[in-house]
């Protein structure tokens, strides 16, 4: 199954859910085919009108571009996801999570589409590090 994982650029949760046997929908294949394509001369500067136009189908044009350029990498990742597992509150070192407007369109788009999700909070000890990995594990077990 294909799960999106938020923050989308989180490798500690691409790596569990490709051990678990899922593919992980995340940010890094989205962005290097974009910094991949020859037809982009200036990567970061790598957002192209069909890029723009394709935000505008998740957010309307009155959003911010930031959070309109997270989601037209992000939504075609979460529309083609089988579930997804958040991870609340991580520090600002465990992925992309500094803008809480595009977290909550995030959320939102999940929840509208009704697939599967679980919602994990950060582990703060090793204790709840090991309680959120077996919820996790629980979790990609019952999706098969």
């Amino acid at each position: 199954m294909k799960i999106f994982i938020s923050p989308p650029n989180s490798l500690i949760l691409f790596d569990l859910v490709e051990r678990f046997g899922h593919e992980p929908l995340g940010a890094m294949a989205a962005i290097q085919e974009r910094i991949d394509n020859i037809e982009l001369d200036m990567p970061p500067m790598n957002v192209t009108l069909d890029d723009v136009i394709g935000g505008l189908k998740y957010a309307g044009v009155e959003v911010p571009s930031g959070i309109r350029g997270r989601l037209s990498l992000w939504g075609p990742l979460i529309d083609t996801a089988d579930a997804a597992i958040i991870v609340e509150d991580p520090p600002f070192s465990f992925g992309c999570v500094g803008c809480e407007r595009s977290d909550e369109m995030v959320k939102y788009m999940l929840h509208r589409r009704g697939i599967p999700v679980i919602s994990v909070k950060y582990p703060e000890n090793s204790e709840e590090a090991k309680a959120a990995v077996g919820r996790i594990k629980e979790f990609l077990e019952g999706l098969k």
